[in-house]
């Protein structure tokens, strides 16, 4: 085959890729292409790790050039996300006998992303792919692990028409039949899988029902943006794989969640079912304002739910009356004596009869609380200014006047009272701690750090409570946000200032600049011929001597792969005079950064730099001044110059925090270098211990994920705390003045 070159641009990802097969080469510039108009850099780099991977596994060119071809279009559709699973998938089969079948699964890969559309069903579909490979793996005749599984390549050939045809939870039925019947007898088994056997395509029939989502979603979305001026992306799930808590539908910013398929019911077809689903949904997207739950009970909550789910259903049955014939064909109708309040708990059968009382004004029902409530609900739905709040205080008052002693029975009477076109309500509730009052620290932040930090949520992390030896689930909330930008030119002037420490610092760097590659002689085998040795050996040869046979030559990379986060604590005791110097120690930090930044700059390694400060836990601010894929440039010596300190210092969040990002590099070496003048402290803290004994306790976590953290401590008084928390991992710069030029070196000696 004729050799394609490289295209420049893609030769370092075809170095990584490590590749022998010539089949690859040609096709490796288009499918880089693909790759990087579609993949995060994130993506990219594990796109050429796992195609590597599949490269080295010894099963041919084919499973790279399908994975090479096909993972964007599928990462299109799943999200980059899916990759780790299937991966695993294919790991796992590439350790049995079932190697073979790597090819057609990742053939099938592509049709199975499009039938599927969502990364909980693909992992589901992968569950039951590997449960297929475990049932079917060494099992014929009794002989264990022998033999591959004869019908799995042929199931993964049939994956397309299969798909097209049944649901998740059909798909699984179909193959438990063929493993239950035909896992002792290779050849029966192959031709089910094929498809060729009379029972194979009888039990397809057989569970070829209901409406699949992936077939009308065209349809669905049409029926949203027409009627109801609403558009979201439309997201199956499988009810075959949860059999203790069947999902329910719901929606959330990522989109609507729904079955995967829909059966015919009470005379309503599957397609209609879809749409009385999401005309409930987009009816609470409309009408329902989120309520605070915290004061509610159980039993308080789920009238209120009742009641909103019929006030949502009256409001669209008003907008489309035709809906009506829908909801009231789908919504059960309990017995009235069908609980037994002796033996069950009735509330949800009460509910259940109310909300088709207020639905159907034909209903059979004589109990006076669901006919005054069904009446009250009526009444106040002909009022213009009736919403979530008022609906939960009448369902309060029908709790209060219906309740039994019966209904704390552990044992709760279901039949006929699950209204299953209605979604789970999340988005109905928002909860508080009590005494916490989020919302007013909502509102204070946004006043205070400006339009920047609007819409972005917080990040909660945990917090290690020493007294009783374990973490305080979510109990920190960080906000990060893009640190706002002052003047470049300021930060240029104090790197003129120390022009000379530069100099100095430059002849350390040179020393520490990677070297590239590196040449080894005198290889028996190598990636080339060493031409000098080699003339040499020819000489001794025809001279008679015995040849040196060491005639290659082989490279290795002399180079650093580092990555580098610079935290900088920004609270408020940095605003004071630096001991014996006129500036304050934040005028010096930003120095010392300055200097930093560009030395870790003219090395080449991947750096960021953020700082943080707190105010309470529910207040940590994380604000990035340089992220990994910028570059030393004006953009970020600007926030750097507009660097101000305030607050106290939450260490241990702020720490996990840019762990967060630190540990998604791709390095040897992950470096986090604190700078702070004090120890962890926070207004809210009252045990001088706590935050001290959290903050050792990220370090540990950091330690855990492969990353270094080291700690440049500008308080004299340090030496009480700071080996608590670093360990040997620090060092106290007691002459602050003296910190631009000490943090440099610091570095350049922690990293050469």
């Amino acid at each position: 085959m004729e050799t394609v070159a490289i295209p420049e641009e893609f030769k370092t990802y075809w170095a990584q890729l490590d590749c022998g097969f010539p089949r690859v080469e040609p096709v490796f510039a288009d499918c880089m292409r693909e790759a990087l108009a579609t993949l995060s850099k994130e993506g990219v780099d594990a796109y050429i790790e796992n195609a590597r991977f599949l490269g080295k596994m010894g099963r041919g060119a084919e499973p790279i050039l399908i994975f090479l071809e096909e993972w964007p279009a599928v990462a299109r559709t799943l999200g980059e996300d899916a990759l780790p699973a299937i991966m695993e998938c294919l790991l796992r089969m590439s350790k049995s006998p079932n190697s073979k079948a790597i090819t057609p699964f990742l053939q099938s890969l592509p049709a199975a992303a499009r039938r599927l559309q969502s990364q909980q069903q693909m992992r589901d579909y992968l569950d039951l792919v590997l449960d297929f490979m475990e049932r079917t793996t060494g099992s014929i005749h009794g002989i264990h692990q022998t033999f591959p599984s004869p019908g799995l390549p042929e199931f993964f050939k049939q994956i397309p028409v299969l798909l097209s045809q049944l649901s998740l939870a059909g798909l699984k039925s179909w193959v438990d039949y063929g493993v239950r019947y035909y896992n002792d007898h290779p050849d029966r088994q192959i031709d089910y899988f094929r498809l060729q056997s009379a029972d194979s395509r009888a039990v397809l029939q057989r569970e070829r029902h209901g409406t699949l989502l992936v077939d009308n979603e065209r349809k669905l979305d049409m029926y949203l943006r027409g009627l109801w001026q609403d558009e979201d992306q439309l997201i199956p799930y499988s009810s075959a794989f949860d059999e203790l808590r069947q999902p329910i539908p719901y929606y959330d910013k990522l989109g609507i969640r729904l079955p995967d398929v829909y059966g015919d019911a009470h005379g309503i077809a599957g397609i209609d079912r879809y749409r009385a689903v999401l005309a409930h949904i987009v009816g609470h997207r409309r009408w329902t304002t989120a309520i605070f739950a915290d004061n509610l009970s159980p039993f308080q909550r789920m009238a209120a739910e009742f009641f909103e789910d019929s006030r949502v259903e009256y409001l669209a049955m008003r907008e489309y009356p035709g809906l009506r014939r829908i909801f009231m064909a789908l919504h059960p109708i309990p017995a009235e004596d069908a609980c037994d309040p002796e033996l069950e708990s009735g509330v949800r059968h009460r509910l259940t009869m109310l909300s088709r009382a207020i639905l159907d004004s034909q209903h059979p029902y004589q109990n006076p609380h669901v006919i005054e409530f069904a009446q009250r609900f009526h009444a106040l739905m002909q009022q213009s200014d009736m919403g979530t709040q008022e609906m939960a205080d009448l369902a309060v008052s029908f709790v209060a006047k219906t309740r039994r002693q019966s209904d704390n029975l552990a044992k709760t009477h279901f039949k006929d009272t699950v209204v299953d076109y209605r979604d789970d309500n999340r988005q109905m509730w928002k909860f508080i701690e009590q005494g916490d009052e989020e919302e007013a620290f909502d509102e204070q932040r946004k006043i205070e750090l400006g339009e920047e930090l609007k819409g972005l949520p917080p990040r909660h992390y945990h917090e290690w409570d020493y007294n009783t030896h374990s973490y305080r689930p979510d109990w920190v909330s960080v906000y990060e946000a893009l640190h706002p930008r002052g003047n470049a030119a300021d930060i240029d002037k104090l790197l003129a200032k120390h022009a000379a420490l530069a100099k100095r610092l430059k002849k350390m760097l040179d020393l520490l600049k990677p070297q590239d590659k590196v040449r080894i002689r005198y290889q028996e085998d190598g990636s080339e011929l060493d031409l000098d040795v080699a003339l040499r050996s020819l000489i001794d040869y025809k001279s008679g001597a015995t040849p040196d046979p060491r005639i290659n030559m082989s490279h290795r990379n002399d180079g650093r792969n580092i990555a580098v986060m610079i935290l900088l604590d920004l609270s408020e005791s940095l605003n004071e005079k630096a001991a014996g110097c006129d500036q304050t120690i934040l005028e010096l930090s930003q120095e010392a950064v300055s200097l930093l930044a560009w030395a870790i700059e003219k090395l080449g390694d991947p750096f960021a730099i953020a700082g943080f400060h707190s105010n309470t836990r529910h207040d940590v601010r994380f604000l990035h001044i340089k992220g990994y894929s910028e570059h030393w440039d004006d953009e970020v010596k600007g926030r750097l110059a507009a660097m101000e300190a305030s607050y106290s210092t939450r260490m241990g969040a702020a720490m996990r925090h840019a762990a967060h990002y630190l540990e998604k590099q791709q390095a040897d070496k992950k470096l986090m270098l604190i700078l702070t003048d004090g120890e962890p402290a926070d207004i809210d803290s009252k045990d001088g211990r706590i935050l001290i004994e959290d903050a050792r306790q990220a370090v540990k976590e950091l330690d855990q994920q492969g990353i270094y953290t080291y700690c440049i401590n500008l308080d004299p008084k340090a030496d009480e705390y700071v080996a608590d928390i670093f360990g040997k991992q620090y060092t106290i710069i007691d002459r602050v003045e003296s910190l631009p030029e000490r943090l440099p070196q610091l570095f350049i000696s922690l990293t050469k």
